[in-house]
């Protein structure tokens, strides 16, 4: 009896497992709710889980990234921040030295105003009586050092810096002053200087010479002031200075500088000829009278030498009799101040 029960109960189950599977052949697109029940919750949790966790990524990124900006960020601001305090440091140290340098400028262009509207040596050896009486309050030494200044020519051409005439030119004049005075001493070598140095034997004879020596050297000074009046410019810019009439300033500035330029082209094509012609007529007579160029020389130095150590001498006198007259009433002052201004002349 087991055994034909145990039987059918085979046969059952085999039956209801056929009948399933007849069912899911022939129900191929029918849902079985068992396996849905089973098996479609655990992908979509597995889904969920998964995409959670991504979810999280992503958002632990997005905030490390935020992280990271706002950290470049305020970096930058700050970099910013110290770059533009910088700048504007700088921008106010710029703008301080800039005042300075305007200041300084200012300071510097009214010092030289103040010294080019100030009177110099040569203006106030040249000023009148009472004008003199009022301004010139300069010593006896003061006085003759301005003269030695102005009017000796070694001086003038090399240390006086105080007027208004061309360095260059001064220098230039002074090497022609020169050439000059060694061909007037060549001029005065006639048939007479030639026998005495014959008498001679060669020998200098210089109380002979002297009178010679004179006479050069007093033609190379009328020379010389020609020269001066076509090479310096000082007194044209002392009138244009003197001048207190503003409206044609402008008419008289490019006048000035058309005729000091006339006046310097003059004195170049002047001291030009001047120098040709002394080289030609110095190189015939040193071939022609070879034996005499050891005493021309000598005269030519002497001379020239003269012209430099009598201003020394001469310029003496003109302080004595100046400083007098300043002191005194203005009847007996005048004409010592007049006689002391002719000598300083010379």
């Amino acid at each position: 009896m087991i055994k034909g029960s145990q039987i059918k109960n085979k046969k059952d189950k085999n039956n209801f497992e056929d009948s399933e599977d007849k069912n899911d052949k022939g129900n191929t697109t029918s849902n079985n709710p068992i396996i849905v029940e089973s098996k479609r919750p655990l992908k979509k949790q597995k889904d969920k889980k998964i995409k959670y966790n991504k979810n999280k990524r992503n958002k632990n990124s997005k905030a490390i990234n935020l992280n990271i900006n706002n950290i470049d960020y305020s970096v930058n601001f700050e970099n910013n921040n110290n770059n533009m305090i910088e700048t504007n440091k700088k921008s106010k140290n710029i703008r301080i030295r800039n005042k300075i340098k305007t200041q300084f400028n200012k300071t510097i262009n009214i010092d030289q105003l103040k010294k080019a509207m100030e009177f110099n040596n040569e203006e106030l050896n040249e000023l009148p009586y009472n004008l003199a009486k009022q301004y010139d309050k300069r010593t006896y030494c003061q006085y003759y050092a301005s003269l030695l200044k102005t009017k000796h020519s070694f001086i003038f051409s090399f240390i006086n810096n105080d007027d208004y005439n061309s360095k260059v030119i001064k220098i230039d004049l002074f090497f022609n002053v020169f050439t000059l005075n060694y061909l007037v001493n060549a001029l005065f070598y006639n048939d007479d200087t030639m026998h005495n140095i014959y008498v001679n034997k060669g020998s200098f004879d210089f109380v002979y010479q002297l009178p010679k020596i004179i006479y050069s050297s007093l033609i190379s000074m009328v020379l010389n002031i020609l020269l001066n009046l076509l090479a310096l410019s000082n007194d044209e810019i002392l009138k244009f200075k003197n001048n207190k009439s503003s409206e044609k300033i402008e008419k008289e500035k490019t006048d000035l500088n058309k005729k000091l330029k006339i006046k310097f082209a003059l004195y170049f094509i002047v001291s030009f000829v001047l120098l040709l012609f002394c080289w030609y007529y110095l190189s015939m007579f040193g071939a022609i009278y070879r034996n005499t160029q050891y005493h021309l020389l000598k005269d030519t130095l002497i001379s020239f030498m003269l012209s430099l150590i009598y201003p020394f001498g001469i310029y003496l006198l003109p302080g004595i009799i100046r400083i007098r007259a300043l002191s005194k009433n203005e009847n007996e002052g005048e004409f010592m101040y007049n006689i002391s201004k002719i000598i300083q002349m010379f």
